[in-house]
C-alpha cells in the first residue's frame, strides 16, 4: 500500500519513481504585519492530512494550522532580508507563533526601522549573533563529560544555553565544564532529565534502507542518490532498499563532529522529490530547502515511527552523544524512535534536514535533532531533487 501511494504521488507530478527513505538507525534484529488572512492561509502548502497531523501533534484547530503554515511561509521569505537590514546589529531571529511574525533581535535601536520595513518585529538585546557564535566556538573547543547533554545558541535568551543532565549536575567534571563555559562568554545553564542517543535502526524520504545489520531511513533525494545520517555507516558500505535489493554505496559519511552522509543510487533504483506520509498525510513533494526559523512547525518522516510534527526549538546546537559531539544541529520537539535515523525533516514543502538522534519515543514524546540539509548539500556538492 505504501508503494502504491508513492507511485500515485510521483505519477501525478509527472516524475520518475525513486526509492527514498528516512528514519533513525536500528539493528535489523530490533526491526509580516497582521496574521495572514484565511484565504492566504489556505494557499499554504498543506494537504488535509498535513493539517490533521498538525492538529494532533501541535494541538491546533484546522484553521489555526492553516494560518500558521501561511505565517511561517511569510516569515521564511523575509528572514534573509531582515538579516541583511540588521547588519552587524543582528542578534538572531525566531518565529513567534502567537503573533504569527518573525522576531529579529537587534543590538542597536538605529537599525529598527529598516528591519521592521521587511515585515519583522524587533526586540533589543545585548549580544550580537557574531558574539554568540564566537562563544559557541569556544565552548565547542571544550571536552564535554557525559553529564552534559549539549549546548546551542539561543537567540531569545541572547546567550549560549548549556543543557546539564540533572542526575549529573553535582559531578565535578560537569561543574568544571560549566565554569569554563561561562568564561567563554554569555552562557546560561538549563537542566534536562534526558541523555541524547543516536536513532539508527529506499530513495523516497522516510523509507527504510539496510546496511549490514542496521536499518536507517532515507532523508531526501538528490541528483544521483540520497542523503541520510552519517552514523548509519562508513564510506563504501553497501546499501539495500526496503525490498532487499541493492541500491548503491555510502559515498561520503561524517560522524561524530557531523552526522551526515550520502548514498549513490543505481541498479534499477532512481530518485524523486517525495517524502512519505505513511498514510497519515499525503506523500509530500519537495520544492526547495529554505530554512525554517526557530518556532516554526516542522514534520518528520521515518521508517519506524512514520509521520510526526512539532516545532523548531533551537539551532546551532552541539549534541554530546556517547560517541562524540556533533555540531550545528537543529533541535525539535518532534518524537522519533530507533530506525528513524537519517529520515526527512520538512517544513511545508521545504526540506530542512536529516534525523540524527534524540530522547523519548512517540508514545510518551521526546525531542529530536536533525542535521540541516543545506550543510550536507554544500559539503558534498549535491543538488536537491525538487519539483
Amino acid at each position: 500500500m505504501r508503494r502504491k501511494t508513492v507511485l500515485r504521488a510521483v505519477l501525478s507530478a509527472g516524475l520518475l519513481l525513486t526509492a527514498a527513505s528516512t528514519g533513525l538507525a536500528q539493528a535489523v534484529a530490533d526491526d509580516t504585519s497582521a496574521p495572514p488572512s484565511a484565504s492566504a492561509a489556505h494557499r499554504a502548502p498543506a494537504s488535509d492530512g498535513l493539517l490533521t497531523a498538525m492538529r494532533h501533534d501541535l494541538g491546533l484547530t484546522r484553521d489555526q494550522a492553516a494560518h500558521r503554515l501561511a505565517a511561517e511561509t511569510a516569515a521564511r521569505r523575509i528572514q534573509n532580508d531582515a538579516r541583511r537590514a540588521a547588519g552587524d546589529s543582528y542578534g538572531g531571529s525566531w518565529f513567534d507563533a502567537t503573533s504569527g511574525k518573525l522576531v529579529v533581535a537587534l543590538t542597536r535601536t538605529g537599525d529598527r526601522e529598516a528591519v521592521e520595513a521587511t515585515g519583522a518585529r524587533v526586540t533589543l538585546v545585548r549580544h550580537s549573533e557574531r558574539e554568540l557564535n564566537a562563544t559557541m566556538r569556544r565552548v565547542n573547543a571544550l571536552d564535554a563529560p557525559a553529564g552534559i547533554a549539549g549546548w546551542h545558541v539561543d537567540p531569545e535568551a541572547n546567550s549560549v544555553t548549556v543543557d546539564v543532565v540533572s542526575s549529573h549536575q553535582a559531578d565535578n567534571d560537569v561543574r568544571t565544564f560549566v565554569a569554563r563555559a561561562r568564561e567563554a562568554g554569555p552562557v546560561a545553564v538549563e537542566r534536562t532529565d534526558h541523555t541524547p542517543r543516536t536513532l539508527a535502526a529506499g530513495t523516497v524520504g522516510g523509507d527504510p534502507y539496510y546496511t549490514g545489520n542496521v536499518r536507517c531511513s532515507i532523508g531526501f533525494s538528490v541528483y544521483g542518490g540520497f542523503v541520510t545520517a552519517g552514523h548509519c555507516a562508513q564510506p563504501g558500505a553497501a546499501v539495500n532498499g526496503w525490498d532487499g535489493s541493492y541500491i548503491g554505496n555510502f559515498q561520503g559519511s561524517s560522524f561524530p563532529d557531523n552526522d551526515y552522509a550520502w548514498v549513490n543510487v543505481g541498479s534499477g533504483w532512481w530518485t524523486v522529490p517525495v517524502v512519505l506520509g505513511w498514510g497519515t498525510v499525503s506523500d509530500q513533494l519537495v520544492r526547495g530547502s529554505a530554512e525554517a526559523p526557530i518556532g516554526a512547525s516542522v514534520c518528520r518522516s521515518g521508517s519506524t515511527s512514520h509521520w510526526h510534527c512539532g516545532t523548531v526549538l533551537a539551532k546551532n546546537e552541539t549534541v554530546n552523544y556517547s560517541q562524540g559531539a556533533v555540531h550545528q544541529m537543529t533541535k525539535t520537539n518532534v518524537c522519533a524512535e530507533p530506525g528513524d535515523s537519517g529520515g526527512s525533516f520538512i517544513s511545508g514543502d521545504q526540506a530542512q534536514g536529516v534525523t540524527s538522534g534524540g530522547w523519548g519515543n512517540c508514545g510518551s514524546g521526546g525531542e529530536t535533532w536533525f542535521q540541516p540539509i543545506n550543510e550536507i548539500l554544500n559539503r558534498y556538492g549535491l543538488t536537491l531533487h525538487t519539483t
